[in-house]
């Protein structure tokens, strides 16, 4: 499967889940900020993109947040620390946290949750297959 098709089943996938446009769906797209996704989309995203690509993906996998949840050691003063960052690199290592690591506030975690990060998931999880 070429990163196209992957990007084609996920923008369908996006399309039925959040209720957008095609137009919206593009790679740079958050899927909070610009999407309007919400926590239970979340999950039905998942399920939709594990059924469409016939994967298993496991609880907080693609979409880790609950790291920063109470754990001193991975946030500071608001921020992610260097203990935060690596670890967020070890359980997302298909992200790409370069502008991240630049100001890495915790309130702009959900900015790196895109459709771009959701195709780098998959073409890992297929490419396994």
């Amino acid at each position: 499967m070429t990163r196209e098709d992957i990007f084609d089943k996920v923008r369908k996938t996006l399309i039925e889940a959040l209720s957008v446009d095609d137009d919206q769906v593009t790679p740079t797209a958050r899927l909070k900020g610009d999407l309007g996704a919400e926590s239970i989309d979340f999950l039905d995203i998942v399920f939709r993109l594990e059924k469409q690509f016939d994967v298993k993906i496991p609880r907080e996998e693609l979409f880790p947040e609950s790291i920063f949840q109470g754990d001193a050691a991975f946030v500071s003063g608001g921020k992610v620390t260097a203990v935060g960052l690596a670890e967020l690199e070890k359980q997302m290592p298909y992200a790409d946290l370069a502008e991240f690591k630049k100001d890495p506030r915790l309130d702009k975690v959900e900015d790196l949750f895109t459709v771009e990060l959701i195709v780098r998931y998959l073409e890992s999880k297929v490419g396994k297959k």
